[in-house]
């Protein structure tokens, strides 16, 4: 009887809300209202993960295998609210959630055998330690739990780089130039690697990880991100 009270009261205080409508959550949710959880605008390049626009995106900049995300990123929709929760209101557990749910996916679609470890895109020192947390890193634990991959932090990133935001595609090849590289003491030789990231726009950072995992031996890289646009 105790414990409830000590729930009741806390969720007085600190009122767990649906972080996209802004609903009470009821106990059995964790950051999304089950309504919104249903209608995310999930996409179905798990369904074609070699021969998808995302894939075409990044012909020429590296030679990875599949390529998914599992939202569709519409400007001001839902998808963009998400990672603005990710990015801006620390909300690492959103992240782990949104992992453990697209590993459900690609789990049932016969992906939970295709790859030895999950390597997260990194973020510069500095930025992790202002923002306390790697929103890919936390997706791909998601991942992890979902698809009994182990996740590793295999690379790193040596440099601070600009905000790509307002970027051209040649312009984010060019900033993110000889910017990652093996973490120390971290072999990937002969590795099937899922690499995640949040977000694809150009797939230019996304790419500059997989060049430098294929260059030191890893066996093939897969791209998977939260969202993406077409």
């Amino acid at each position: 009887m105790r414990l409830f009270f000590v729930k009741d009261f806390l969720d007085l205080v600190f009122p767990r809300n649906c972080l996209l409508c802004g609903t009470s959550l009821y106990d059995y949710e964790n950051n999304l209202c089950t309504i919104c959880k249903g209608s995310l605008p999930v996409t179905s390049y798990h369904l074609r993960p070699m021969d998808n626009d995302l894939g075409d995106k990044v012909k020429g900049l590296s030679t990875v295998g599949m390529v998914m995300s599992y939202l569709k990123f519409t400007k001001g929709g839902k998808s963009q609210k998400l990672l603005h929760q990710l990015k801006y209101r620390n909300k690492p557990q959103l992240a782990h959630e949104l992992g453990s749910l697209y590993g459900k996916i690609l789990n049932d679609h016969g992906f939970g055998t295709q790859w030895d470890i999950i390597v997260p895109v990194p973020l510069h020192p500095l930025k992790q330690s202002r923002r306390g947390y790697n929103q890919s890193e936390q997706f791909g634990l998601g991942l992890s739990v979902s698809l009994s991959v182990k996740l590793e932090n295999s690379l790193v990133r040596g440099k601070f780089t600009e905000t790509q935001t307002q970027k051209s595609r040649l312009e984010r090849m060019y900033n993110v130039d000889d910017v990652f590289e093996l973490a120390p003491r971290n072999s990937i030789t002969n590795k099937s690697i899922l690499l995640v990231d949040d977000v694809m726009t150009t797939g230019a950072t996304l790419c500059a990880c997989a060049n430098v995992l294929l260059a030191n031996g890893a066996n093939n890289v897969d791209l998977v991100t939260i969202a993406a646009g077409g």
